[in-house]
């Protein structure tokens, strides 16, 4: 029975040098040979150590700018081969392979050159064909080969070598590291391509006969981050994944305060997503994914006040999400309320050290996340996908829509509906949204019919609501942890106030019902068999009535 070689040789040929030299001088002195290609193999050489081309060993010139250099059977056999079969042995012999017990592999940087804004043939240049094809090949065979695609792993490899090497398990942990480093890498360009595919046939899906080729099979991968406390529930089990790329929530910088919870995540993910649909300073107050209450303003501060005054009961407990700089003026305003947590994309000198008076406050740094093109949602059996909803619809921009009842608004008033409408999308549906001032003062949502969500939108402006939106009153944390009392009954804020709906009213009741509130201004898709219905109801009350064409569900 043939014998398995005692030659020891590691392969090595990675972009990143990080920690290069380091290994291979450890590995020269475990007595192992290194076989390298071109930039690795060159820069191993520089710091007087000895090492094998590739080509020496393959017997072939590394060719087509170095498109082609390690596929070949005598470096793929070296990894490939299985010592515990005779067959393989007397192959490995009678070919003249080496086998080769270590792979150090790590990949050209497609998503640096993607980043960098490179065009189309620079990309593609970029993307890895043999060092995928090294990993892979030993992962497959970690029973036999070592391999290592982060430079981190080198102390732990020499360490290991040490003690005569890593065991079957430490392999096996090692293979599915670099099983994950290809899907990854390998998700990266599919995903790069799937968007430049989408950006080709953007005119051609304007079309109503043709629309982007859908790919036929989605593998989103994610890593796991940080073990939750527990789930939405103590009883759930709850782990935080990231995507990698240093946005969003789940790339946070905490500063301050208690770790994260599940329905921290949730909850702040639903603010980011309401305070970054406006351009002008935005503070977003939320509680269980739903809005107590969204405004703008000429700077943050007011913003919150504004905000806060919505409900002033519910923003107990809250999160509060910035597109802006938090100011030590917001700062200031935060403290006295109980609250979850605080996301802004930075925080201004002093604001930072004002919050951390609250210690169990979660402060954290956000980079927004990119609008992306498609999103994803997990059900029994599979999962759906869909283009995001954004507004960036024709019916979204206020000359676009179609005035059917009631004079045309003035410039306040449009302002106000145009903010209505631009912040509905944040309520789950059915949403109904009342606004005064470039403020919501009153949030109908996730009703199972839209009449209830206008009653309730109407009620909770007129009995939640601090009295005066410029100078909010508001929840004190009390050191006994009881919410304080709630702010003065309100005027009737529904009064005067402009309405935005999400979809159409079914029926003329919920317009009705507004209309009695005292209401002046409605904004709502249409297409509804009943629209005249309610657009008739809105005529008799002279009040003004705005049609978009566009739907904005939210579940």
């Amino acid at each position: 029975m043939p014998k398995a070689p005692t030659t020891r040789r590691a392969l090595i040929s990675v972009y990143n040098k990080t920690g290069l030299e380091d290994l291979a001088r450890g590995l020269v002195a475990a007595g192992i040979e290194i076989v390298s290609t071109g930039s690795t193999a060159q820069t191993i050489e520089k710091a007087g150590l000895p090492v094998t081309p590739v080509s020496a060993v393959t017997e072939f010139p590394e060719c087509l700018d170095g498109r082609v250099k390690t596929l070949h059977p005598k470096i793929h056999g070296g990894i490939l081969a299985n010592r515990s079969l005779p067959t393989h042995l007397e192959q490995l012999s009678t070919l003249e392979i080496t086998p080769i017990d270590i792979v150090v592999c790590n990949l050209y940087p497609f998503v640096e050159t993607v980043k960098s804004g490179a065009d189309f043939p620079s990309c593609v240049e970029q993307i890895d064909i043999g060092g995928p094809s090294m990993v892979r090949a030993a992962a497959k065979n970690h029973k036999d080969v070592t391999v290592i695609v982060n430079p981190e792993r080198y102390p732990d490899l020499l360490a290991a070598l040490a003690k005569g090497g890593f065991d079957a398990e430490e392999r096996k942990q090692l293979a599915a590291e670099a099983f994950r480093h290809t899907a990854d890498y390998d998700r990266e360009i599919s995903t790069w391509m799937a968007q430049q595919l989408a950006g080709d046939n953007k005119q051609e899906a304007a079309d109503a006969t043709s629309a982007p080729e859908k790919p036929a099979a989605l593998n989103p991968q994610w890593e796991a981050q940080t073990t939750l406390r527990y789930g939405e529930n103590p009883h759930q089990a709850a782990e935080l994944y990231t995507d990698g790329s240093g946005h969003g929530i789940a790339n946070a910088k905490q500063l301050h305060g208690k770790p994260m919870s599940y329905n921290n995540y949730t909850d702040g993910d639903a603010a980011l997503r309401a305070a970054y649909d406006h351009e002008e300073p935005c503070v977003a107050v939320i509680k269980h994914a739903n809005p107590c209450g969204i405004a703008i303003a000429e700077d943050v501060a007011t913003a919150h006040r504004k905000a806060h005054a919505c409900d002033p009961v519910s923003a107990f407990g809250g999160v509060i999400a910035v597109n802006r700089p938090v100011t030590v003026e917001l700062a200031e305003q935060i403290v006295p309320i109980f609250t979850e947590v605080v996301l802004a994309p930075a925080y201004e000198e002093g604001a930072l050290e004002v919050l951390s008076r609250k210690k169990n406050l979660r402060v954290l740094e956000v980079e927004p996340a990119p609008q992306t093109q498609s999103e994803l949602k997990v059900i029994s059996g599979g999962a759906l996908a869909q283009s995001v909803d954004q507004i960036d619809q024709d019916g979204d921009d206020p000359a676009n829509w179609q005035l059917v009842s009631g004079p045309g608004a003035d410039e306040a008033t449009l302002a106000d509906l145009a903010f209505a409408w631009r912040t509905v999308r944040a309520v789950k549906s059915n949403a109904v949204l009342l606004v005064k001032d470039q403020a919501t003062v009153g949030v109908g949502m996730g009703q199972v019919n839209r009449v209830d969500s206008v009653k309730l939108a109407v009620e909770r402006a007129n009995t939640l609501g601090a009295r005066s939106t410029g100078d909010a009153a508001v929840d004190i944390d009390t050191p006994g942890g009881a919410r304080a009392e709630a702010a003065p009954s309100a005027p009737e804020r529904a009064r005067g106030s402009v309405c935005a709906s999400d979809a159409f009213f079914p029926f003329a009741d919920g317009v009705q019902y507004l209309i009695d509130a005292g209401v002046k201004a409605i904004v709502q898709p249409g297409g509804s068999i009943r629209d005249e219905e309610s657009i008739a109801a809105a005529q008799a009350a002279g009040v003004t009535m705005y049609l978009t064409g566009v739907r904005h569900f939210f579940h």
